[in-house]
């Protein structure tokens, strides 16, 4: 079943999830108070002139996707994490990286606005 919003997705985790996933949720919306929630591919999103970035609960970890750029933008922060061209791996034995969630997410809103203006320009 598709989840309706972000409510009802992080409520089909065990409590350890759920923490996890609320922490992201409220790391995201202390960075850009402005973004949307939305729910993209069956996923948490938020958006803001566009996507940001898109996190979801699993079994041993949360995964964090906040698109390519930025994967390479945090790739020293991000290289003791398991991570793929897009996304990371964040255990759910280990603390969240708060503080570098809320860069990536301001780094993508950076490249949203940049984006945007770009389009204005053109």
């Amino acid at each position: 079943m598709k989840p309706k919003d972000i409510d009802e997705y992080i409520s089909t985790f065990p409590k350890e999830t759920r923490e996890r996933l609320e922490q992201i949720r409220t790391a995201i919306q202390e960075a850009v108070p402005e973004a949307v929630e939305v729910i993209s591919y069956d996923m948490p999103a938020f958006t803001y002139n566009g996507i940001l970035v898109w996190f979801g609960g699993h079994t041993k970890h949360i995964g964090f996707y906040p698109r390519v750029s930025a994967m390479v933008a945090f790739k020293k922060e991000l290289s003791i994490y398991k991570s793929a061209k897009g996304s990371v791996q964040f255990p759910l034995d280990k603390p969240l990286p708060i503080a570098l969630i809320k860069k990536m997410v301001k780094f993508r809103l950076a490249e949203n606005l940049l984006k945007l203006k770009t389009k204005n320009l053109g």
